[in-house]
């Protein structure tokens, strides 16, 4: 059998890689607060008293929440893509390899989810990728049609009924905190043996997990899995400037309709009904308009030289999804610093800053020696059953 490597640099679409590089900071944005708080237990609002605290929280609301993980969903989409495409080329069979690719994943995701942090996302990104085998085949404007519709009537839906209870008076504006969950999971992360903490990570996972949990995930992801492999079979970021028209267009109608929606519990009132349209119909749209905004930037020179900086950190995304929670959990849980519930919202964002800009140094130096991030070489070499060529030569 001859050898079978993984895209290579020549291979690569730049803009896709600073895609994923500035995706990363954030979801770390966005997950700071639950890697060294029980927030999830808690109401909205339900914080620190201070100013710098509550504008942290408004900030990552607005600009991080529900916007990255559809964004990392777009790009997973595309990928799947380009990863066919390849291996057709090649002569392989895509559906045997693109299960492996599946399968391994999850098999990451649940080390990730089970021995480190409750978090992880690869899971359900594994389990949900398995829909793409229905849709592989088919034509650009069918995965249109299908992510329109997987995205707008079921949110709409649910969007119409919340709107009736919350009109009725049966919601609140917030979920209602549990003080004995997040008291526990303090207690647990911050004070608690290792396997005290294994049973409160595995508590948290199913928490989020449960049933509800996971038709929300699917409706946030499925869609944009769908949009991104439209957004690559049209090659639009394979040509910017042949297709910077269309993409002007939608960076224009996401930044007046997405930040809209994405605003909407600031300008009238926050409930049920304002929130789930925040993030579920708002958090898609205004992550393609940091897609389209990214890919103009890079086709012009300025733009392209500010955000190649972090086109390395999005070829080791991987790498650098599972060190945010390696670093984090070794920082906020009782078998490390134990700082957990220690560290003010405003303190973590600025955490999170100076751990991301550690991983822009450190993955611009590692990309000159290597040719992938060290999880990245794991999983292709897993996929394509060969041993992946790692070191530059």
């Amino acid at each position: 059998m001859s050898e079978f490597h993984s895209i290579s640099d020549t291979e690569r679409i730049q803009s896709v890689d600073m895609m994923r590089g500035i995706a990363i900071l954030g979801i770390f944005l966005v997950n700071m607060p639950h890697f060294n708080s029980p927030i999830m237990y808690l109401s909205h609002g339900s914080g620190s008293s201070h100013a710098s605290d509550r504008l942290t929280e408004k900030m990552i609301d607005i600009f991080a929440e529900a916007s990255f993980y559809p964004l990392f969903a777009f790009l997973f989409g595309f990928g799947v893509i380009i990863f066919r495409e390849r291996v057709l080329m090649k002569k392989r069979p895509f559906v045997r390899l693109f299960a492996r690719r599946m399968i391994s994943l999850l098999l990451i995701g649940c080390l990730h989810a089970f021995l480190i942090w409750y978090g992880d996302i690869l899971i359900s990104y594994a389990l949900t990728g398995m829909f793409m085998l229905l849709f592989h085949r088919a034509s650009p404007r069918s995965l249109f049609v299908w992510a329109l519709l997987l995205w707008l009537v079921p949110n709409g839906l649910l969007s119409a009924l919340l709107g009736i209870a919350v009109w009725i008076e049966l919601g609140n504006s917030d979920a209602p905190s549990d003080e004995t969950l997040a008291h526990e999971a303090l207690h647990h992360y911050r004070d608690g043996t290792f396997a005290e903490i294994f049973q409160q990570r595995w508590h948290d996972w199913m928490y989020v997990n449960n049933a509800e949990g996971t038709i929300f995930i699917i409706l946030s992801l499925l869609p944009m899995f769908l949009f991104g492999a439209y957004v690559a079979k049209q090659q639009w970021f394979s040509s910017i400037s042949a297709n910077k028209k269309t993409l002007k267009k939608l960076w224009l109608f996401t930044l007046l309709f997405g930040w809209s929606l994405k605003l909407l519990p600031y300008w009238a009132e926050r409930n049920m009904a304002t929130e789930y349209i925040q993030n579920m119909l708002g958090g898609p749209l205004t992550s393609i308009f940091y897609v389209t905004t990214i890919a103009l930037c890079s086709d012009m020179r300025w733009g392209n030289k500010i955000l190649s900086t972090f086109a390395a950190v999005g070829k080791m995304s991987l790498t650098n999804y599972l060190f945010q929670s390696i670093l984090c959990t070794l920082l906020f849980y009782h078998y490390g610093f134990g700082l957990y519930g220690t560290v003010r919202p405003f303190y973590g964002l600025l955490l999170a800053v100076f751990i991301y800009s550690l991983q822009v140094v450190i993955s611009n130096r590692w990309m000159k020696r290597y040719r992938t991030g060290p999880v990245e070489w794991l999983w292709r070499t897993i996929i394509y059953g060969q041993k992946q060529p790692f070191k530059r030569t």
